[in-house]
């Protein structure tokens, strides 16, 4: 069995000041037993129009990162950060980034995932709508990292309302899902647990939801509830106050095994044609 843990954030354009409450975390969720501490999207720098600027910066918050996960002997997913260029190395064209969670153990970074469906939308509320596809460009490849204690499947965000890409990582292997997420006050509050609770019945893979919450700036605000959901679907633990905070959750590989063995979806799924 093993413990793991989830974070919320308010982050704002202070990236030092956003540094100082993830180390904080990390210590935090280390002292409660944590083998993996999962933090949200945007946590580095939430700040809009800043994207490319933040980007310049990947490799030296890669470092840091790094450097927690080894001065803390704990397993971190890192939110997303933006990256300037692909996986191959080759810069991404038109001043675009992408957005790019990684996921860090104690010795190296092990896994980088780059956000497949990106946030084009009109939503109803203070900022409208959103068109991340102007500022970032979509990845294209499903990443499972294996761990000690489990394989990792990384989403973010606008992923969780694709069930195929969850379906997809637990065909690669699966048994966590991390979902980085900066929803929306007002798709947070229709869909953000449901969507955690629907992939991880489709998948039977427990899912762990980090979440930004608040205000970030004037305009933009996130609904925060960070959370995390069993392979049956079931909220273990559920963040319902404001601010930066952690909970901690168990995962047990063996438990796991057997609500599969029960239920045995994979083997039953039938393809059908669209």
């Amino acid at each position: 069995m093993t413990l793991v843990s989830i974070v919320q954030m308010n982050s704002q354009d202070d990236i030092e000041a956003n540094f100082k409450a993830i180390e904080s975390l990390i210590i935090k969720a280390k002292s409660g037993g944590a083998s993996l501490i999962v933090f949200p999207e945007n946590f580095a720098c939430f700040a809009a129009g800043k994207q490319r600027e933040t980007a310049e910066r990947f490799q030296e918050f890669q470092q840091r990162l790094q450097q927690l996960a080894h001065t803390h002997q704990i397993w971190i997913v890192a939110g997303t950060l933006p990256c300037p260029y692909r996986p191959d190395g080759t810069v991404v064209p038109d001043g675009r980034v992408r957005t790019t969670s990684l996921c860090i153990s104690p010795e190296r970074t092990e896994a980088r995932y780059d956000k497949i469906h990106l946030f084009d939308v009109q939503v109803g509320d203070a900022v409208g709508g959103y068109q991340e596809s102007k500022f970032f460009e979509p990845g294209d490849e499903v990443v499972v990292a294996q761990t000690p204690f489990g394989n990792i499947g990384l989403m973010v965000c606008y992923d969780l309302r694709f069930p195929e890409l969850a379906l997809n990582l637990r065909h690669q292997g699966a048994h966590l899902l991390t979902a980085p997420s900066a929803f929306t006050y007002t798709t947070g509050q229709m869909h953000w647990q449901l969507l955690l609770q629907a992939r991880a019945m489709d998948s039977q893979c427990q899912v762990l939801g980090a979440a930004q919450q608040g205000l970030h700036g004037e305009k933009r605000q996130t609904w925060g509830h960070s959370a995390a959901s069993n392979s049956r679907g079931q909220i273990l633990d559920r963040i319902d106050s404001e601010g930066a905070q952690l909970i901690t959750v168990h995962f047990d590989l063996e438990e796991q095994a057997k609500i599969r063995e029960s239920m045995p979806l994979m083997q039953h799924r039938r393809l059908l044609q669209f």
